[in-house]
C-alpha cells in the first residue's frame, strides 16, 4: 500500500511559499513533487529553496504529470474555480485555498465536477485542523457551557497597498471574501448549521472600492452571531487581530487565537461556568504550538490514502458563499436576506 501521496501546487503565491509548502515538508505522509510558475525564474527559485524535484513553466504541464497525486491551489481569488475545475478533471484531489470559489453557482458546479470524476476536493481553511477545536466540540459535546445561544468574532489588519489583491474587487478582495470567510465558517461550526437569514452593515473604500469594514448579524433560528471584519484597522503585526467567544445558556467560552495562525503560536480557550463574573475565566485549555498547515496536508494526505479521518465536504464553502452573497445584497438594501434552503 502506498504510504505518501505526491503533491504539485499552482504557482509560487506567498502563501504557498511562506506557509503550506514549508509545511508539506514536515508531513509524513505528503511528498512535495512539483511546482508550476508561469514566471520561470520565480518557479525556478522557488523550487530550489524548497528542495522541490519538478518545476513546470505551465499549471497545464504539472496537471498532465501521472506522479501527481494532489494538486494545492494557491492562485489568485478568481482562479480557483477554473484550476480546481481542470484539476480534478486531470485525476487530481485538490487542496484549494480559501475563498474555494467567488460564487454560490461556482461551489455548485465544482461539486458537480468531484461528483463525476470521484476525486477528494476541500476548501483550504487551516485553522479547522488545530487541536482547539477538537477540544471546543469536546466541550460543546459535554454540556459544559449548556446551549449554544450566541456568537461574536472579530478579525482585522491593515491591508493598504495597492497591489494587494484584497484590495482588488475583481479578484475577490474585500473584508466579507478574506476575513469574513473565516467568522462565517467558524460560526457555521460552532452552531453546525447554516444561517436562515442575515443582515449587514458595509462600508467602502472610496479608491479600491472594496468592502473595508463589514459588520453582520446571521440568524440561526434560536441562536444568533455577530461579526466584524476589517481590511484597514486593528494592528499591523505578522498576524490578523482575530477574537471569538461562544454564549451558551449556562456559561461561555473565549479563543484568543481561533483562525489563521501565519506563525505557529501558543493560544488558549478560557471557559466561564456558574461561578465566574465578568469576563473572568474559570478554566483556561492551553495549546502548545502546532502548524496547523502541516496539520491539514497530513490529515488531507492520509484521507486520500484511505484512513478515517476528519474532511470537511465543499457544501460548507457553498453555505459560506450564499452567506456572503446576502450580506452585499443586505448592505445594498438595508435589509434582511434570507438563504437559501
Amino acid at each position: 500500500m502506498k504510504k505518501t501521496v505526491n503533491w504539485g501546487v499552482l504557482g509560487a503565491a506567498a502563501i504557498a511559499t511562506q506557509r503550506t509548502m514549508p509545511a508539506l515538508q514536515l508531513a509524513p505522509s505528503a511528498t512535495l513533487m512539483a511546482l508550476a510558475s508561469r514566471d520561470a525564474a520565480r518557479g525556478r527559485a522557488a523550487a530550489e529553496a524548497q528542495g522541490i524535484p519538478k518545476v513546470y513553466d505551465s499549471y497545464d504541464a504539472l496537471l498532465a504529470d501521472p506522479e501527481i497525486d494532489v494538486v494545492y491551489v494557491p492562485l489568485p481569488n478568481q482562479l480557483h474555480f477554473e484550476w480546481s475545475v481542470r484539476a480534478l478533471e486531470a485525476g487530481k484531489h485538490v487542496l484549494c485555498e480559501k475563498p474555494l470559489c467567488l460564487t454560490a453557482d461556482e461551489v455548485l458546479k465544482l461539486c458537480a465536477v468531484r461528483d463525476r470524476t470521484g476525486r477528494h476536493i476541500e476548501e483550504g481553511f487551516g485553522f479547522r485542523n488545530h487541536p482547539q477545536w477538537a477540544k471546543f466540540d469536546a466541550l460543546e459535546a459535554g454540556g459544559d457551557i449548556g446551549p449554544v445561544r450566541a456568537a461574536h468574532a472579530t478579525l482585522a489588519k491593515q491591508f493598504y497597498d495597492p497591489k494587494d489583491v484584497r484590495n482588488n474587487p475583481a479578484a475577490g478582495g474585500g473584508a466579507l471574501y478574506d476575513l469574513g470567510s473565516y467568522a462565517i465558517s467558524a460560526c457555521n461550526l460552532v452552531f453546525r448549521r447554516a444561517p436562515l437569514r442575515v443582515v449587514s452593515a458595509l462600508e467602502f473604500d472610496p479608491v479600491f472600492g472594496i468592502d473595508r469594514l463589514s459588520s453582520a448579524l446571521l440568524d440561526y433560528g434560536d441562536a444568533h452571531a455577530a461579526f466584524t471584519v476589517a481590511t484597514q484597522a486593528g494592528s499591523d503585526g505578522w498576524g490578523t487581530h482575530q477574537q471569538l467567544s461562544v454564549l451558551g445558556g449556562k456559561g461561555w467560552l473565549r479563543f484568543d487565537f481561533p483562525y489563521a495562525q501565519a506563525r505557529p503560536t501558543a493560544c488558549h480557550i478560557e471557559l466561564g461556568d456558574s461561578a465566574t463574573v465578568g469576563a473572568f475565566a474559570s478554566s483556561t485549555y492551553g495549546f502548545e504550538p502546532v502548524n496547523q498547515y502541516a496539520l491539514q496536508v497530513e490529515r488531507f494526505s492520509r484521507k486520500v490514502l484511505g484512513e478515517d479521518v476528519p474532511s470537511w465536504p465543499i457544501e460548507d464553502a457553498l453555505s459560506t458563499l450564499r452567506t456572503i452573497d446576502a450580506l452585499f445584497a443586505s448592505g445594498r438594501s438595508g435589509s434582511w436576506q434570507t438563504l437559501p434552503v
